[in-house]
């Protein structure tokens, strides 16, 4: 059986032949996806609209969930092979809505791509008091999966890919208070969390699916401008990352140093695609590779090792399940 990636065992660049600046394009030339089918939350904005493009010119029936179906409609107008269906990530009732409508059609799913997510935001809570960004971020990927996993499992080879990020090292998932219901919020603190918990949860879905075929992904797209990610963030947090000088202007250097939304989606294609990952999963992936392991003490590229902790990983698999309700056996 393949190596699983607990505590980074199998976190080791590969010679993928692409580098940071490749695109997309680049990394599916050669594909041909007729026949498969692709889920892509978020995929009418941002890399999710460039992942749904790519994945439907190379063949593939992409189905997009869309909170604004309108939006979708004239975003996706003109792709070929999409299907949009309704669905909103901070509703936990919408998510078995529309995985037993995809579930009645009888169809394989071959890729699972978690795309959608939220930044700088205010404190929200959804329906069931869960601070919006890991509900969003975390829980409702894995609620989603959880739900679609009898049509994974139906498709030959299947992978889940989850959009992560380099966000992930502000912070580690805190199990005391995960919901901040005792400490206070601060926004990056919980999209660090929550994104943290999506590496934990590629981690362990991938050693629990590899059995029946499924393989898992953690992906850090990279740092990108043009994308609506940033449209709540206020103007000092954008100052604090370099985007805007303290009169309030885009500093042009900045945005020309990130990457286009081109470059942004290639890794979510590379690991959507590659037969260089067939015998790997659970891997933290960035610049069309698997990433090196992160410093401990720095803010750098590559993953964090508590972003890929055994135990971390277990803990909050059985913490999701016993807080959420939603009991995810990887059995028929």
């Amino acid at each position: 059986m393949e190596q699983s990636n607990y505590n980074g065992a199998a976190q080791k660049p590969v010679n993928s032949g692409f580098t940071a600046t490749s695109t997309s394009g680049d990394v599916i030339k050669g594909t041909d996806l007729t026949g498969k089918i692709a889920i892509v939350t978020g995929g009418y904005t941002g890399i999710g609209l460039e992942t749904s493009k790519i994945l439907a010119a190379a063949g593939a029936t992409v189905i997009v969930p869309a909170r604004s179906i309108e939006k979708a409609r004239e975003n996706l107008d003109g792709i070929a092979h999409v299907e949009i269906e309704v669905l909103d990530l901070m509703n936990p009732d919408s998510i078995n809505a529309f995985a037993e409508k995809f579930l009645a059609s009888g169809r394989p799913l071959h890729l699972l791509i978690n795309n959608a997510g939220i930044m700088f935001v205010p404190l929200r809570r959804n329906k069931h008091g869960m601070e919006s960004q890991l509900a969003t971020n975390y829980l409702a990927p894995f609620q989603l999966t959880a739900r679609l996993w009898h049509a994974l499992k139906k498709a030959p080879g299947a992978r889940v890919i989850n959009i992560s990020s380099l966000g992930h090292q502000f912070a580690p998932f805190d199990f005391e208070d995960p919901n901040f219901e005792s400490r206070e919020y601060e926004t990056l603190q919980a999209y660090g969390q929550s994104k943290t918990a999506l590496n934990l949860f590629s981690l362990e879905l991938d050693s629990r699916a590899k059995a029946s075929g499924v393989r898992a992904y953690a992906v850090h797209p990279g740092n990108i401008w043009g994308t609506e990610l940033t449209r709540e963030a206020p103007l000092e947090i954008l100052q604090q990352f370099g985007f805007y000088d303290d009169k309030g202007n885009i500093v042009p250097e900045v945005i020309a140093s990130l990457k286009t939304i081109p470059q942004g989606a290639a890794t979510t294609i590379w690991c959507a695609t590659s037969p260089l990952l067939d015998n790997i999963g659970g891997v933290y992936c960035e610049d069309v590779n698997i990433a090196e392991l992160a410093a401990v003490q720095e803010f750098s590229k590559g993953v964090k090792p508590y972003s890929l902790d055994e135990y971390a990983a277990k803990q909050l698999w059985k913490w999701t399940e016993e807080r959420t309700g939603v009991t995810f056996e990887l059995t028929d």
